[in-house]
């Protein structure tokens, strides 16, 4: 099967009509909403709100993919009954959301964990620091999917809990979820995090993979391959055709999502970063067989 691209809705216009209508001008047929929704966030939406949303998407006939919330995404160190309160509370919030714009999936995100206390395992550190992670994550899951839509959970960049493919996969095998919920693999996250992104990596987590994001990225030395400079996909330093094809081929990313590059922007570069969506999408579509 074909895989299709998306992007962030607030990557194509700050305005909501103009976005959905770049969407169509670049042949995007998918949305995965997060901001910009006539001056609202996802976790703003009420019923009156969503259906406002839905009639400019149905108008345009798109769909939508995902609700990218950014619930969870949180410092631990805040403790269990401030997530609680702050965001295992606020999923509910979404019902009307889910139940007027029919998303293939809801976005938690991983919450935030102190480097320095992560050590070389950060799900380690879960276990023993913040027993009570696991099983609120349950819980989120199992209360997102009733509402609706599938759950997804997305890796974030820099002080994410989970750093590495090795703590990704001993997450979920905690959660012990698998009908209810998997990974959105944002491989350049997982690069922020410092584990440079490998075709073993996508090994790794495949079982895992709903739903992936990619955005380019340099480094500036090669021997520490950490994140630098921002760039479109065909200047990135990591292996993107070599994961993104093998991601095609296998059909466990059905959509592929593009998001912004994170990174320092690079003065010697000399090319408009504005244009940076539209030639990354030209790019995977001229360069793996499949993308549409």
């Amino acid at each position: 099967m074909p895989a299709e691209l998306t992007i962030l809705n607030g990557m194509a216009d700050s305005d909501f009509d103009a976005a959905l209508a770049r969407h169509c001008q670049w042949g995007l047929k998918w949305l995965d909403l997060r901001d910009c929704l006539y001056g609202d966030t996802v976790g703003d939406l009420d019923a009156g709100k969503a259906r406002r949303v839905r009639d400019a998407v149905d108008a345009a006939g798109l769909e939508v993919y995902c609700l990218s919330t950014t619930l969870l995404h949180d410092d631990l160190d805040k403790g269990e009954a401030h997530f609680r309160a702050a965001h295992l509370a606020r999923i509910a919030d979404m019902a009307a959301a889910v139940r007027i714009l029919r998303p293939r999936f809801l976005r938690l995100l991983a919450a935030r964990l102190d480097p320095a206390k992560a050590g070389g395992s950060a799900f380690a550190t879960l276990e023993r620091d913040y027993p009570w992670v696991v099983p609120l994550y349950r819980e989120a899951v199992e209360r997102a999917a009733g509402l609706g839509a599938a759950v997804t959970i997305e890796n974030e960049a820099r002080d994410c809990m989970l750093r590495t493919p090795a703590d990704m996969v001993a997450f979920f095998a905690a959660l012990d979820r698998p009908d209810l919920v998997g990974l959105t693999w944002d491989i350049q996250n997982q690069w922020t995090c410092g584990s440079f992104p490998a075709v073993e990596d996508y090994e790794t987590l495949r079982p895992l993979i709903q739903y992936v994001h990619v955005k380019g990225g340099q480094y500036a030395d090669p021997h520490s391959r950490a994140l630098a400079w921002k760039s479109g996909l065909e200047e990135a330093s990591w292996p993107v055709l070599d994961i993104v094809r093998r991601v095609v081929e296998d059909g466990v990313s059905p959509v592929i999502c593009l998001n912004p590059s994170k990174g320092r922007l690079k003065p010697e570069y000399g090319y408009d970063y504005g244009a940076v969506t539209e030639r990354d999408i030209a790019f995977l579509r001229r360069n793996i067989e499949g993308i549409v």
